[in-house]
């Protein structure tokens, strides 16, 4: 099987700039897929990852909400073919007690298949002018024409769907529509609170109002992101937490910003749940008042990827999509390959909630 020479967007360094430049990809290993990227969403998990706040292998390259159609399969691939259309997620090793109870999210080996871009031997790699370049990351570096992603994180979906639309399922929207749906399982009629209305934070919003929750408020400095977030179904917005009107039964933390989650906790009902799910820096406790969790059987959750199994999860975001319960064309800006630059920046200054780049229509050639 040939090799490919496509076009990537790589760091050469923490806090560089993205450059695009040719990367020769090998051919799919075993457990391998080769998807020709057609869409990939910008996450905030890439600019952490850029800043080097996360163990990356620099020069690398990021990318972890591609989609696109499958060129090759390695060995042992029997999920999906070349031609099927695929939406890619996050990497998991398929057989620790966490992949085995569907929660790959948890995978004992997260990490190494995440954020260090390990490979298993006889893996397919991606190499710069003869040299091996960091990729891997989330087991797909979508940021390029075409991307090495594994059977395990690639999910089929009908063809006729929009690919740029629908890419930022595999890891934002997934996230925070997953930590309502599957590890809060929201009940009808139970309220919450979703601090922070970014892409994670309004999939949320989504989430409870097409669970009926009885109450939906967002706590967000932006007045344009309030306004969207009670479009998509919020009762109650705030630009501070004094606005809120407490107690929920569930709250969010999509901010990473600890006074919030630590402020949070007087803001749960009895047997209320807070959900931990942004970037939080390491090396900054809070203060928690024991007696105000235990007395009244408040529990706190942390969440990675909203606790699912993509494979599963991902169909069931399509259904609601389909009928008309999840409107990411409300989130979504597209933005050319060419201007990764530009949709970062959108991104970081919340100009647009959800930046998705779309590859040029040939970035690749196949090669002996």
């Amino acid at each position: 099987m040939a090799s490919l020479t496509a076009q990537a967007a790589i760091v050469e360094a923490p806090g560089a700039p993205f450059r695009i430049a040719a990367v020769d990809i090998d051919p799919p290993g075993p457990g391998q897929v080769r998807v020709e990227i057609h869409a990939c969403g910008v996450c905030h998990t890439d600019m952490v990852m850029r800043d080097g706040e996360l163990p990356v292998p620099f020069p690398v390259i990021f990318g972890h909400e591609g989609a696109g159609i499958v060129e090759a399969v390695g060995s042992g691939v029997d999920s999906v073919k070349p031609g099927d259309h695929v939406l890619l997620s996050f990497h998991s090793c398929g057989h620790c007690p966490a992949c085995d109870d569907h929660q790959p999210g948890y995978c004992r080996e997260f990490v190494p298949r995440n954020f260090l871009g390990a490979r298993q031997p006889g893996e397919g790699e991606i190499r710069r002018a003869g040299s091996s370049i960091g990729s891997n990351i989330f087991g797909q570096s979508a940021f390029a024409t075409h991307a090495l992603a594994h059977a395990d994180n690639v999910v089929p979906i009908d063809p006729a769907l929009p690919l740029a639309l629908l890419a930022p399922l595999g890891c934002g929207i997934q996230t925070g529509a997953g930590t309502v749906m599957e590890t809060l399982r929201l009940q009808p009629g139970q309220t919450i609170a979703i601090f922070g209305a970014g892409a994670v934070g309004l999939a949320a919003v989504m989430a409870a109002s097409i669970m009926d929750a009885g109450r939906i408020a967002v706590l967000d400095r932006h007045a344009p992101r309030l306004d969207l977030a009670t479009e998509l179904g919020a009762t109650q917005t705030a630009t501070d937490l004094a606005g809120l009107e407490g107690p929920f039964d569930f709250i969010v933390d999509t901010t990473g910003v600890p006074i919030l989650a630590q402020q949070a906790i007087g803001l749960l009902a009895a047997r209320g749940t807070l959900a931990l799910v942004g970037a939080y820096p390491s090396g900054h406790p809070i203060e928690l008042d024991l007696s105000a969790v235990m007395s009244l059987g408040r529990r706190v959750v942390g969440v990675v990827e909203g606790g699912i199994d993509p494979r599963n999860f991902i169909p069931r975001l399509i259904d609601h999509y389909r009928q008309g319960q999840l409107p990411l064309e409300k989130l979504v800006r597209t933005y050319p390959f060419s201007a990764i630059e530009e949709a970062f920046e959108a991104s970081k200054s919340g100009a647009v909630v959800k930046p998705v780049l779309v590859m040029p229509a040939s970035g690749s050639s196949a090669r002996s």
